[in-house]
């Protein structure tokens, strides 16, 4: 399971809104026949690439399947994996976790279990869903995972001018980790941002505008939402559920992320914190109790400081 979660990683920038997948199919002498993982929306998932690179496809009726999450049980894009194991005759397969999105949610290891395939499921499960905190979130709560983003000087104001050029590009990688960005409009009209990932080779993510004052709606795109009437932050992120997004990174202005605070509508949130005072008008948004700081780091004289509910 340790070398399927390693595989599934390697589906971290393509494979939203899915979740990232790994499989390892195993002999009956403990030696790696075949293994696979989720490279992209829309193609093939981890347990069709893993049973495809098996040279011996004989060899698949005495093996074992290591999979880190629950095989589908329904056609969406790709048909069913559950249906391919049961078809190449794999007598038994090791789940990590279970998939919560409603059309799986325990029916592909049922779909399995009928077929008399042998299922054991909580395979290093805390890291298997770890690994896809993201997705899980999104739909356990049926709203996309939320990351609040700022940086911030020694004093707690807020100043998007004090990245470096190597925390800057990994602020894109963190973009491109993303379904989408949201900002406000205030944001979008003081500083033009470009919102993509132009410092990371990583897709850009839809962007999203809140507006109600109808400043921005010119900006407006197929690329691009704006929302100009809303009745609650809950509603803008249960919208972008519907169209997919599993994930959200808000990146101001300050009004908009301690909008998102006040409600606890976040999941996680990334401060850079650079070693200068500046005072100013604006100050950074005050943590809650209920912060905890996950892992920091120093780059360049600046502490990203990571946190999580």
């Amino acid at each position: 399971m340790q070398r399927a979660l390693e595989l599934a990683r390697h589906g971290e920038l393509d494979a939203s809104p899915n979740p990232m997948v790994g499989a390892v199919i195993v002999a009956p002498d403990g030696s790696i026949i075949g293994e696979g993982w989720h490279r992209r929306h829309g193609e093939g998932h981890a347990e069709v690439n893993a049973i495809a690179s098996v040279a011996d496809q004989s060899m698949l009726r005495d093996s074992t399947m290591y999979v880190t999450l629950e095989p589908c049980s329904h056609y969406g894009k790709t048909p069913p994996c559950a249906s391919l194991i049961i078809e190449k005759g794999i007598p038994r397969v090791v789940v990590g976790c279970l998939d919560p999105y409603e059309k799986v949610a325990g029916r592909g290891v049922n779909m399995l279990r009928e077929a008399s395939v042998e299922v054991e499921t909580g395979c290093m499960e805390a890291e298997c869903v770890a690994l896809n905190r993201k997705f899980m979130t999104a739909h356990r709560l049926r709203r996309p995972y939320v990351t609040l983003k700022w940086a911030e000087s020694a004093d707690g104001y807020i100043d998007g001018h004090i990245s470096t050029p190597v925390t800057s590009m990994l602020v894109h990688k963190l973009r491109a980790t993303h379904d989408a960005i949201l900002v406000g409009s205030g944001t979008v009209l003081a500083d033009s941002p470009r919102l993509d990932t132009r410092l990371f080779a990583g897709r850009s993510p839809l962007r999203v505008i809140l507006d109600r004052r109808g400043r921005t709606g010119g900006c407006a795109d197929d690329h691009t939402v704006v929302y100009s009437s809303y009745s609650s932050l809950i509603e803008v992120l249960s919208d972008l559920y519907s169209r997919g997004v599993t994930s959200v990174l808000v990146e101001g202005g300050a009004q908009v992320l301690r909008s998102f605070m006040d409600l606890g509508l976040w999941d996680a949130i990334r401060i850079e914190r650079a070693p200068i005072y500046i005072g100013g008008e604006v100050k950074a948004p005050a943590l809650s109790p209920d912060c905890r700081v996950a892992d920091t780091l120093i780059i360049d004289n600046n502490t990203i400081i990571h946190i999580e509910k």
